[in-house]
């Protein structure tokens, strides 16, 4: 039987959320190279809000999802931190879209990835994790924030929950579809 591979990006800042989420939905362990945040990371990673976070990707983090028996998502999580952006990419090749995670509390931190995927013209969804279960802003203060095209689809998730991290991933590819079909 013939397999269609489809790679995915899960992208975003220092903090969202990246290595959660693909744990989360992934169907194999998944491989992560986290290391612990050292002394020498203070002062240049921003742990605001994000204080307890003891560890970070310092290369990649990858999953798998079987969505259907001819379909299988290969799931490359970046890092998030600006030293590591030269991965991104090598991590971006070949990939039919991302999903761009944000942290509400810290959304400077997505601006970058948000560019990197529009200037690109990778398809993409940004995902809002909602960490605590909620979120202060409204869908258009986040899209006027991250400058959003409208045609970027918002979605919120939770990237610790398997069936959030999910629909994050069924709106991405459907995303990525309609950006793909030729019109007649």
């Amino acid at each position: 039987m013939d397999r269609t591979s489809v790679k995915i990006v899960v992208a975003g800042g220092f903090g969202t959320g990246k290595t959660t989420l693909v744990s989360s939905v992934s169907e194999i362990a998944p491989l992560t190279t986290e290391e612990l945040l050292t002394e020498a990371s203070l002062g240049v990673d921003d742990t605001t809000h994000v204080e307890d976070k003891t560890h970070t990707t310092v290369a990649l983090d990858f999953g798998r999802i079987t969505i259907s028996p001819d379909v299988v998502l290969y799931l490359f999580g970046t890092p998030g931190q600006d030293r590591f952006w030269f991965m991104w990419d090598e991590l971006a090749q070949g990939a039919v879209g991302a999903i761009v995670l944000v942290d509400t509390r810290r959304l400077d931190t997505s601006f970058a990835a948000v560019d990197y995927f529009e200037r690109r013209g990778i398809p993409f969804v940004t995902a809002v994790n909602q960490f605590n279960g909620q979120c202060a802003y409204t869908e258009e203060e986040i899209r006027g924030a991250l400058e959003l095209d409208p045609q970027v689809p918002l979605v919120w998730c939770d990237a610790r929950d398997r069936e959030s991290s999910k629909l994050a991933l069924i709106a991405l590819v459907r995303h990525a579809m309609n950006r793909l079909r030729v019109p007649a």
